[in-house]
């Protein structure tokens, strides 16, 4: 049961903002006139941890305001991308409704501005109001029973969604042998593309209580996999980017909203694939940090 959020009209902007209130219609940026697109640029955000209080503060953050300085920072790019993913904690901790309205609420700029929208969950995500919210939209059918996965095929990669959801909040996550057993499968249908896997968590020990509790299993089923050349994850508020002996490149995106580290960035990663790789681009909260802008070439493994 992937959540894929299309582009919407600004029709059907107009008509679901005057049923919401007026005062959405009359902001004109969220009319603006459509971007040519990049369909080879996507935009990433990870750990948004949207409150259904607009005003909620966590480590002296307001995550609504983060979110917002992101995507104008994302629409004001020379050319929009084509899809923005939001891997996993949309929700502040425990996936209330309220989190959620306010997420679909602060995503419609970005939709009507002709941005598709692609989310996942994580630990604080609550899986059957995560759904709920976004009711309205295109249901498509879940090829793993009760997991939010999804295979997204663009010109250039395969993008495998996975969920790691296990418990909400509880901090460690896990994919299970049926996302497992598909993700092998739906690899092995597709071994000529190269394979970019998004999954919330980030590596840990098999059975331990902080990242992916089947790291091990995952790890046996992407590395012999040629075509797998990113693993891309969130959940620990941090940025790194590092490749495995393996050639696989592990992405770890910074958080949108709040950083656990004092000096550690917040943001997102603009990415642009190539035939060869991908560069990966630093877009943090505080343009002033020295981070900011900062860029990384990725070169596929052969």
């Amino acid at each position: 049961m992937p959540i894929h959020l299309p582009p919407i009209s600004r029709r059907q902007f107009i008509s679901r903002a005057a049923a919401a209130g007026a005062a959405l219609v009359c902001a004109p940026h969220l009319l603006a006139a459509s971007k040519k697109s990049d369909p080879n640029l996507w935009a990433l955000f990870s750990d948004v941890h949207i409150a259904g209080d607009h005003e909620l503060k966590v480590r002296g953050v307001n995550m609504t305001q983060h979110f917002i300085q992101a995507r104008e920072a994302l629409l004001a790019l020379p050319k929009a991308p084509v899809g923005l993913f939001i891997n996993g904690d949309c929700a502040y901790n425990s996936g209330l409704p309220e989190d959620y309205a306010n997420l679909a609420e602060m995503l419609m700029p970005i939709r009507t501005s002709q941005i598709p929208v692609h989310l996942s969950v994580g630990n604080h995500d609550d899986r059957d109001q995560f759904w709920k919210a976004f009711v309205e939209e295109q249901k498509l059918a879940h090829p793993v029973p009760q997991r939010h996965s999804s295979l997204l095929e663009t010109p250039l990669a395969n993008f495998f969604i996975l969920d790691s959801l296990e418990k909400t909040l509880q901090t460690p996550g896990i994919l299970g042998p049926e996302q497992l057993a598909w993700l092998t499968a739906t690899l092995d249908a597709n071994p000529k593309k190269p394979a970019i896997v998004m999954v919330h968590h980030n590596p840990g020990l098999e059975g331990g209580n902080m990242g992916l509790k089947d790291t091990l299993s995952f790890l046996e089923i992407i590395r012999p996999r040629k075509q797998v050349k990113a693993y891309i994850f969130g959940h620990t508020h941090t940025w790194h980017v590092e490749q495995d002996a393996s050639g696989i490149h592990f992405i770890n995106l910074p958080a949108v909203s709040y950083a656990f580290k004092e000096g550690e960035p917040t943001g997102w990663v603009l990415a642009s694939l190539d035939k060869k790789g991908m560069n990966l681009q630093l877009q943090c909260t505080d343009t002033s940090q020295k981070q900011h802008g900062q860029s990384v070439d990725l070169n596929w493994r052969a």
